[in-house]
């Protein structure tokens, strides 16, 4: 079992950068998927990008590609999403998850953070 606390958010303009955090307890942070979902007002959630246990591996939703980078540092226990150009549509509460087996993320199997909010005018 792991907590997560995220923080970094706030209200930034289009075009500017955040750079969100994700502080994990516990010993094993190091074995965990980690990844970052976001939730827009009045629409579900959807994902957003993962990192695997080692850092070494990562994937991005394609409406990030380009703009966002994940990473971890597991001697901190903390995982990252660096988010540059940002647009109004990258609005919504952002949250980080994490799962022993990557496809285990999106089940009953995962444990989530609070989330914290980003809002970028126009």
């Amino acid at each position: 079992q792991v907590q997560l606390v995220e923080s970094g958010g706030g209200l930034v303009q289009a075009g500017d950068s955040l750079r969100l955090s994700c502080a994990a307890s516990g010993p094993t942070f190091s074995i965990y998927y980690m990844a970052w979902f976001r939730q827009a007002p009045g629409k579900g959630r959807e994902f957003v990008a993962g990192v695997s246990s080692s850092g070494a591996s990562t994937e991005y939703a394609d409406f990030v590609k380009g703009r966002f980078t994940i990473s971890r540092d597991n001697a901190k226990n903390t995982v990252s999403l660096q988010m540059n150009s940002l647009k109004p549509t990258d609005t919504g509460v952002y949250s980080c998850a994490a799962a022993r087996i990557r496809a285990k993320v999106t089940t009953r199997d995962s444990f989530w953070g609070q989330g914290t909010q980003v809002t970028v005018s126009s």
